[in-house]
């Protein structure tokens, strides 16, 4: 029970309400990918039910929701990346183009408990997309990207290589596997670093090795054209938000698919656990030492806990929330799922992606609400398919072809400067409500 005061003891405990609630409204600007995911219970108990979010009126048709962030900022000089034009037809066939849940005709309920506002199970073989939620919606994917850097880096290098890592390579932002300067690595432990452990370290030394961040992202960029991915543009080779970053569900999948025909792919995303090389201590700092080497695991709990787990992909950062990529085989079947803009409640990620595995085996092997493109030649300039980006190859690029609907608002919250005046505006009141109370205590005495 609270016991009102004096006045003053009651601004006093009304500031420091506004200091820790300024502290917690801060500390969601800055993006870190793939955090330890907290432990939670379902004996939480909740004042509203938990509802999947809703997006039948197509809010992300053309664009991410508004970023929480400065991270979408583009540097002085360079221009705001305009939404990716949307295609004519829905890639993948005319049911995909839905921006609600879609499942074949006669298909059961859907799994409770999914709080991935856009997803897609596909099968990984015929390609058919057996189930959705808002497939071409536009969200950003976090580390999930990795896998389309993986793919071009799988093609192009050589994995015996080895490389040596830099200071910049160790300062670089987010999760970082443990690179240090001087440090030996060759290609093929790098791409287990990135796939593994999500190390943007790990995709700094890569995207070196392709010539630099700009040639990476344009090779990229043009792998996903090549593919038919035409919701996703590379704004960073390792996955942290910056201008223009999208894609969808069904790009990811459609990614991951192309990625499991590459057999190293397959055989580092399925990988528990390896050996990962030290470094040198710097001769500079006289009291720094040698860094050993040391064991790095896969961080995707799927791989630990689901019958037949192929692995996949983790992600995170502030705007992107939860992603999720991965594969898993039964029965001779293997499928993908696809989730995006997720959250830890009311079960994680990985649970929430098994749930709709269990769904997609649950389902006769012919279901089908639609493909995954087997490939699509890059667009001709004055088409309204995907372009090359700022973010890559600097330009302007044509006006979306489908705009969302008008006075769709976007499920997640406004710019946090934004958020910080409203929890403001909304103390000053509490504040004031209080004093009040507090004279009214007093002169009862």
């Amino acid at each position: 029970m609270i016991t009102l005061g004096s006045p003053h003891r009651t601004a006093a405990v009304a500031a420091a309400l506004v200091s820790v609630l300024l502290t917690g409204a801060a500390g969601t600007a800055g993006a870190q990918p793939d955090p330890p995911v907290p432990i939670t219970t379902s004996a939480t108990p909740t004042s509203t039910p938990f509802r999947t979010p809703d997006t039948d009126s197509c809010p992300n048709r053309t664009q991410p929701p508004r970023a929480i962030d400065a991270s979408e900022i583009p540097t002085p000089g360079q221009p705001k990346p305009q939404p990716l034009p949307v295609p004519d037809q829905p890639v993948g066939g005319t049911m995909l183009g839905r921006c609600g849940t879609i499942v074949p005709a006669g298909a059961p309920a859907l799994p409770k408990d999914i709080s991935a506002t856009s997803w897609v199970v596909a099968d990984l073989d015929t390609g058919n997309v057996l189930a959705a939620k808002d497939p071409h919606g536009r969200y950003r994917p976090a580390s999930t990207i990795k896998t389309l850097l993986a793919i071009v880096a799988l093609r192009e290098l050589d994995l015996s290589r080895v490389v040596t890592g830099t200071a910049e390579d160790a300062a670089v932002d987010g999760t970082r596997v443990g690179i240090g300067p001087g440090g030996q690595y060759s290609n093929d432990q790098l791409m287990h670093a990135l796939l593994m452990a999500s190390g943007n370290d790990a995709a700094n030394v890569i995207a070196r090795e392709l010539g630099g961040v700009d040639a990476t992202l344009r090779k990229m960029n043009a792998q996903a054209r090549t593919l038919g991915a035409l919701d996703t543009r590379a704004a960073t080779p390792a996955g942290l938000d910056g201008p223009g970053m999208s894609s969808s569900a069904y790009d990811l999948a459609l990614i991951f698919r192309t990625a499991m025909q590459l057999p190293r792919f397959e055989q580092i995303i399925h990988t528990e656990q390896i050996d990962f090389p030290g470094f040198p201590k710097d001769p500079r700092i006289p009291e720094d030492i040698d860094h050993p080497g040391f064991a790095i695991g896969n961080d995707n709990q799927l791989l630990y806990n689901y019958d037949g787990a192929i692995g996949g992909k983790t992600g995170y950062t502030d705007d992107a929330r939860h992603t999720f990529l991965a594969g898993a085989e039964r029965g001779g079947r293997r499928l993908v799922v696809a989730l995006m803009q997720a959250d830890v409640l009311p079960i994680r990620p990985w649970e929430q992606g098994a749930r709709l595995l269990d769904y997609g085996f649950a389902l006769p092997r012919d279901a089908s609400v639609g493909t995954l493109a087997a490939t699509a030649e890059p667009a001709a300039p004055e088409s309204r398919a995907a372009q090359p980006q700022p973010i890559a190859e600097p330009g302007t690029i044509a006006p979306t072809a489908i705009a969302a609907p008008a006075g769709t608002a976007s499920p997640t919250l406004p710019h946090w400067p934004l958020r910080i005046g409203l929890i403001l505006g909304g103390l000053l009141a509490i504040v004031l409500l209080l004093l009040t109370a507090s004279m009214l205590h007093d002169r009862r005495r």
